[in-house]
């Protein structure tokens, strides 16, 4: 039984992971955002809001990229006046990316779209399981397989 569940659970998230999935999700939450936000350049975006200042290097790590591929999109995110790249204040010779005020607005935009289709696909579940899932899933993240050491 303890493999049977392990089994399920993995399985789940392979589903969630499938680059195809993600993309189909990425592109609803950058629908009509403008010019050089779409599913290609949002885990950039994603990235930077959630871990705030970063080298591309550091966010390719973060985002499942290479360095190259970040550059490009902060490029076409830069372009558009999302992103902007200053001087890293620690390391005179590195360039860190950063969210514009316009950046942090779209951010915001797709987070509230996130929610809400979130909270639209649980609708028909009874409101205490919804939030056990809630509570189930963090603590799953913060005390399961994946914790970063």
């Amino acid at each position: 039984m303890a493999n049977e569940i392990g089994h399920e659970i993995a399985d789940a998230l392979g589903e969630l992971l499938k680059r195809g999935f993600r993309a189909t999700v990425y592109e609803a939450l950058t629908e009509n955002l403008g010019e050089g936000i779409d599913e290609v350049t949002y885990p950039v975006l994603s990235g930077l809001a959630r871990t705030g200042p970063r080298s591309a290097a550091d966010l390719a790590a973060d985002v499942g990229l290479d360095r190259s591929g970040v550059s490009r999109r902060a490029s076409r995110l830069e372009q558009a006046g999302l992103v902007r790249r200053e001087q890293d204040p620690a390391d005179g010779r590195a360039v860190l990316l950063t969210l514009t005020e316009q950046g942090t607005h779209t951010v915001a935009v797709m987070r509230q779209r996130l929610a809400a289709q979130i909270e639209a696909s649980l609708r028909s579940w009874p409101k205490e399981e919804a939030r056990s899932f809630a509570r189930n899933l963090r603590r799953f993240i913060d005390d399961g397989p994946f914790v970063e050491s």
